[in-house]
This record gives structure tokens, C-alpha cells and sequence, in this order.
């Protein structure tokens, strides 16, 4: 089996849960008696955190021999936590097993990332396709619970999501391929990992670009945590909205299968640039609750809002980090544009929805702007490297 095909198997098993847990995670919460502040609060929580438990899990896993073995323990520990938002009382309850699910599997995929950036390198495929099959897994899932949750009750979803993960350690073992973390087999020890990501913290254009990313993709926060709720307040049913999430990563899916040379010609810094620019316009026009011919189309935009920006941010953290610092340097930007900033964004989108109901996405508006300018300078201090 060849590698592209065992790694798509694994970007399955992680977003069947992935496809679950990002859109509807709230409707849970909403229907165990939270308010949105408090739903807020619970999923900003391990977002602020990834900046330490990210980088940290990611010096951890590079002092294994292969790369998949972390993302085994990982899995499972993330299942385990996943099932205990069952059983869990009360909003801290909820809180500690949400943590626990949430940072141990969103530490996988930056791993994964490496490896599969590294193999479609040495083996000739374009990585968007793995990825974008995990996408494409994220767009069954997210259609299977719309139509679940007419008939079953909320407690399908954390149900679904802790399988999920759980599938996800198993594909781990079977799938991902035995690449080992340090190519001469000696393990650096654990002083040289930690002084690798100072190096990458001391770098202002590293740190621009994972500050950047992390203001786009953390403009994201209020749709992945109220869109769900908005829309169902607008009369649009859960079949729909299952639809609306799926139009939005079926553009997703599109860009990473089938547009990149066109991606490869850009480069990067413009695909950043392009990206903040479709997420001022897409927040501005969610703001106003347009109708729902409407949101088929501004749904689209989610191929230049995520999928370019995140495109564009995997390269740029590939040309600015070594082999010996790749792993850090993703989990890095991870933390950032699926962590902090999305975190600090998700904590004010709570109040926010709570005060503002759909207006709420004008603040998201200000975010991507001012990750706009930071593409701007970035380009200016990167453009003139080759994309690659």
C-alpha cells in the first residue's frame, strides 16, 4: 500500500470526528444548559493553552524512534477524554474532559503534517491529497449527524467523536507509515529539542508568520462556534446546515485536490494575502444574517479563508524551519492559528453572540483585517523567495 493511500486512511479517521465535534460541539454544550459565555469559555480553554501544551506534547513526541508512536498514545488519551464529556458534571466537568480530548488530538495533525509534507516531497503526490480526503471524511460525518440529530438526541455527538479518536489510534498503528523522528536513529536529548524551539521563537519573520496565520484562521472562532445556532435561529433546519458545513469544506476539498500548480504559481505569501481578504469580505457579509441562497456561495469563500491560508502557512513554516526543528516549528504555528489567537477569539465570541447575535462577526471582520496586514509585510520580507 502506498503511502499516499495509508496516510489518507489516517486524515479520515481524524476528521470523521473532526466533522462532528467542530460544528456541533456547541449543541451539545447548549443542550447540557449552557449559556454561550459559558460555551465559550469551555472551548476557548484549550486553545489558549496550545501554545505550551502544543509545543510541549511536540518535543515530547520527538524523543520517540518513529513518528506514529505519539500519535497512537495520543489518540487515545483524546478518546478517553472525548467519552468522559458524557458522564461529566457540570460546566467544569465538561470543561476537563473537553481539555483533554481537544489538545491531545489536535496535537496529532501537526505530526501528521510532517510526515506527510516530508513523503509527498520524496514521493512525488501533492500532500492535498490525504488532506484533502480527511476533508472530504469531514463533509460525510458532518451530513450523517445533521440528519442523526433529527431523530437522536445531543448525546450522539460526543458519543460519535470518542469513537472517532479512538479509530484514530488504531489507523495510527496500522497506517502511518514507520518513519523514524531523527533519519540517523540517535535521539537529541531533551535540552537540544527545547533550545531547537527557542531558536524558532527568537525568529521575527517566524514569528510574524505564525502570528499572521493565526489572526486569519482565528477570525474562524464565531462561525465554528455559533454559525450552528445562528442558523438554526434563522428557521434553516439541521439537514441544511449540515449541508451549509458541507458546501464549505466540499471547497475546501476542491482547492487541496485539484489547484495546485495554480497554488505552487502563486506561493505562498499571496495565497496569505488572498485568504485575508476572502475573510474580511465573508464576516462582514455573515454580520447582516444573509439568506440562505446566499450563504451557499459565501460558504464557498471557506476555500480561500482556510483551506489557502492553511496551505500557504504549511509552506512558509517549511521554508523557515530545519529538519531538525519541523516538528516544533507546525506544532508552533498550530498553536497559533488553531490555538491561541482562535482561543482569544472564541472566549470574546461568546459574550459576543450572547450581546450581538449575528453582529458578532463584524469583530471576526477586524481580526482577519489586521491579519491582512501582517501578509502584507510578510510578503514583503518573504516574497522574494521561490514558492515552493
Amino acid at each position: 500500500m502506498s503511502s499516499l493511500t495509508r496516510l489518507s486512511f489516517f486524515y479520515v479517521a481524524i476528521y470523521l470526528g473532526t466533522g462532528v465535534s467542530l460544528p456541533y460541539i456547541a449543541t451539545y454544550l447548549r443542550d447540557r444548559g449552557l449559556s454561550g459565555a459559558a460555551i465559550g469559555l469551555i472551548l476557548a480553554i484549550p486553545m489558549l493553552a496550545k501554545p505550551f501544551t502544543g509545543p510541549a506534547l511536540a518535543v515530547w513526541a520527538d524523543g520517540f524512534t518513529l513518528r506514529r508512536s505519539p500519535m497512537v498514545l495520543l489518540s487515545l488519551g483524546a478518546g478517553l477524554g472525548y467519552a468522559a464529556l458524557l458522564i461529566a458534571p457540570g460546566a467544569l466537568g465538561l470543561a476537563i474532559a473537553w481539555f483533554i480530548g481537544q489538545t491531545l488530538l489536535s496535537t496529532v495533525s501537526p505530526l501528521l503534517d510532517v510526515v506527510t509534507l516530508r513523503r509527498a516531497r520524496s514521493e512525488g503526490f501533492n500532500y492535498g491529497l490525504p488532506r484533502g480526503t480527511g476533508s472530504a471524511a469531514f463533509i460525510v460525518a458532518n451530513l450523517v449527524m445533521g440528519v442523526a440529530l433529527t431523530f437522536a438526541a445531543p448525546a450522539i455527538i460526543p458519543l460519535w467523536i470518542a469513537l472517532s479518536a479512538l479509530l484514530a489510534a488504531l489507523a495510527a498503528g496500522v497506517f502511518v507509515p514507520p518513519e523514524r523522528v531523527h533519519a540517523e536513529g540517535a535521539k537529541p536529548l531533551g535540552s537540544e529539542r527545547w533550545k531547537d524551539l527557542g531558536a524558532l521563537l527568537r525568529d521575527r519573520t517566524f514569528v510574524l508568520a505564525v502570528m499572521t496565520v493565526g489572526l486569519i484562521q482565528g477570525a474562524h472562532a464565531f462561525y465554528y462556534g455559533f454559525s450552528t445556532i445562528l442558523w438554526r435561529n434563522q428557521g434553516i433546519s439541521e439537514p441544511i446546515i449540515g449541508l451549509l458545513w458541507g458546501v464549505g469544506v466540499a471547497a475546501e476539498v476542491g482547492f487541496m485536490w485539484f489547484l495546485e500548480p495554480w497554488r505552487r504559481k502563486v506561493g505562498p505569501e499571496k495565497l496569505l494575502i488572498l485568504g485575508a481578504v476572502a475573510a474580511v469580505l465573508r464576516w462582514i457579509a455573515y454580520a447582516f444574517a444573509p439568506p440562505l441562497w446566499m450563504l451557499f456561495p459565501m460558504q464557498a469563500l471557506h476555500a480561500l479563508t482556510f483551506a489557502a491560508t492553511f496551505m500557504a502557512s504549511l509552506r512558509l513554516i517549511e521554508k523557515l524551519t530545519q529538519p531538525a526543528n519541523a516538528s516544533a516549528g507546525q506544532a508552533l504555528n498550530s498553536a497559533f492559528s488553531g490555538g491561541f489567537t482562535l482561543g482569544v477569539a472564541t472566549l470574546c465570541a461568546g459574550p459576543l453572540f450572547d450581546a450581538f447575535g449575528s453582529y458578532g462577526y463584524l469583530a471576526m471582520a477586524v481580526t482577519a483585517a489586521l491579519g491582512l496586514a501582517g501578509a502584507i509585510v510578510l510578503h514583503r520580507r518573504t516574497g522574494s523567495l521561490q514558492p515552493s
